[in-house]
């Protein structure tokens, strides 16, 4: 009988998590990180903030999602993770990209900024927000928190760091939506519980608009995920896309006169 390795255990917990209601809805591929739940990896691992400092590009180097620099066209912003990067995807494939093309479909000129890091936390999310602001949005996808879950970060560390983000855009006049998620059963229930619930409690208190689920829709659904069972597929993207442009047309509606016309 083969032994029964960590990565074996690893495949194991991730096959477990996808036959049922949850997925590891993590911003890296957090099981591949070395030395957190004993897998090792294959291939070198997703940099977490803690090892990659943040970009420091000025805000007229930062490219749209749609690849063209469009001053006059308002800014949205999209500040997360690898599941807003576009992890495994080209890069026009990824959330913000077809969120762009979404948008312009429905006769919204907004520039779409894809502010995606890889394996990014509330922690170094925090630590951008300067650079976030630099591009002068008007408004903010906010799409982070996943990673600081899946390590067992503080629930408290986490919200502060989300109400301080929140603050700050807000205070510079920025429309925020704050994308919720969720992470597997096996943290306790209290945690999980706890986890799920902050970000409706964080968007009540501060009185911003709430994704109740980014990845609802496409979570646990194999055809709908890479092979990692973590990050989506272009299509899986493409469901994102409508889920925020669901939540966000509302809001559009109320700055129309911002847009520019066909």
């Amino acid at each position: 009988m083969a032994p029964v390795t960590p990565d074996v255990l690893c495949r194991f917990a991730i096959q477990r998590y996808l036959t049922g209601r949850w997925l590891l809805v993590a911003a890296c591929v957090f099981l591949l990180v070395p030395g957190v739940g004993g897998c090792e990896p294959k291939e070198p691992a997703l940099q977490s903030d803690e090892t990659q400092p943040a970009r420091t590009v000025s805000s007229s180097n930062v490219p749209s999602a749609s690849g063209r620099g469009v001053e006059a066209a308002p800014r949205i912003v999209a500040f997360g993770n690898s599941l807003t990067a576009g992890l495994g995807v080209s890069p026009d494939q990824s959330y913000p990209a077809q969120l762009q093309r979404r948008l312009l479909e429905a006769g919204y000129h907004h520039e779409v900024i894809n502010a995606g890091v890889s394996g990014d936390t509330t922690t170094g999310g925090l630590r951008r927000l300067d650079w976030i602001l630099k591009s002068r949005p008007s408004m903010v996808i906010l799409e982070l928190g996943a990673n600081d879950g899946l390590r067992g970060q503080p629930l408290s560390l986490m919200a502060s760091n989300l109400a301080k983000i929140i603050d700050g855009l807000r205070q510079a006049g920025v429309e925020v939506v704050l994308a919720g998620m969720q992470i597997p059963p096996n943290y306790g229930l209290d945690y999980t519980t706890g986890f799920a619930s902050l970000f409706e409690r964080l968007a009540r208190d501060h009185s911003v608009t709430l994704i109740p689920f980014f990845l609802e829709g496409v979570a646990a659904r194999k055809e709908l995920n890479q092979a990692d069972g973590i990050h989506p597929t272009a299509e899986g993207y493409r469901i994102v896309s409508q889920t925020v442009f669901d939540v966000i047309e509302p809001l559009l509606k109320k700055e129309r006169p911002l847009s520019l016309p066909k």
